[in-house]
């Protein structure tokens, strides 16, 4: 007998449990839910269409749920929102975000990879119309819309991580005066440190 997997999840973890899955186990009934409308596509890319260096927006679209399906079989369900575990049962309650139906779906193993939501302070104005936070497409969409039609000259972008960095390069290419603020006291802290190891390791070969 099949067993049956759900994913909860989408983009970079639960598109590629799927495929891999299906590649140990071509009998196995998989159900991914993804909360959004795409399932898979280039997080680093997401600046660099904000930018103008990446011109097709679908250029950002790695997997769709079409291909998804016919090319792995897998039953893709996008604007699917996975509402509660029940883990005594072994399923899940989900809620069809367009017609608002709310089904039950049972399962053999579940793996959770919903992704993490940008940390947001809770200081005045945050919610103000000019602050974004970049995760996926639609966050995507918003700050091309409002660069393109506001024409801000100014940006202050907050993390100096490996998006936030992209975020500064493009905007600056779009014309704007940009800050970076970090709370650490390095920018791109991680890939310093990897750096730092791997020339060590390097240097402790040629001794």
């Amino acid at each position: 007998m099949s067993k049956k997997v759900l994913i909860v999840g989408g983009v970079a973890g639960g598109a590629s449990t799927a495929a891999r899955l299906r590649r140990l186990d071509e009998k196995a009934e998989i159900i991914m839910f993804e909360k959004g409308e795409h399932i898979s596509f280039a997080n680093c890319g997401l600046p660099y269409y904000i930018g103008g260096t990446i011109e097709e927006r679908d250029a950002l679209l790695v997997q769709t749920p079409e291909k998804m399906r016919s090319r792995f079989n897998i039953d893709v369900r996008v604007k699917n929102e996975v509402l509660s575990i029940d883990r005594e049962k072994k399923e899940v309650k989900v809620k069809d975000l367009d017609s608002g139906k709310i089904y039950k779906e049972t399962y053999d193993y579940l793996v959770l990879s919903p992704g993490a939501s940008p940390i947001k302070p809770p200081i005045p104005g945050i919610d103000s119309p000019n602050i974004f936070t970049l995760r996926n497409i639609p966050d995507t969409d918003a700050i091309k819309e409002y660069v393109d039609n506001k024409k801000p000259k100014r940006a202050v972008v907050v993390g100096g991580g490996f998006i936030g960095i992209e975020m500064a390069e493009n905007l600056y290419d779009r014309g704007l005066n940009v800050s970076i603020v970090e709370m650490a006291d390095q920018v791109m802290g991680l890939l310093i440190l990897i750096w730092l190891k791997l020339y060590t390791s390097i240097l402790n070969l040629k001794v």
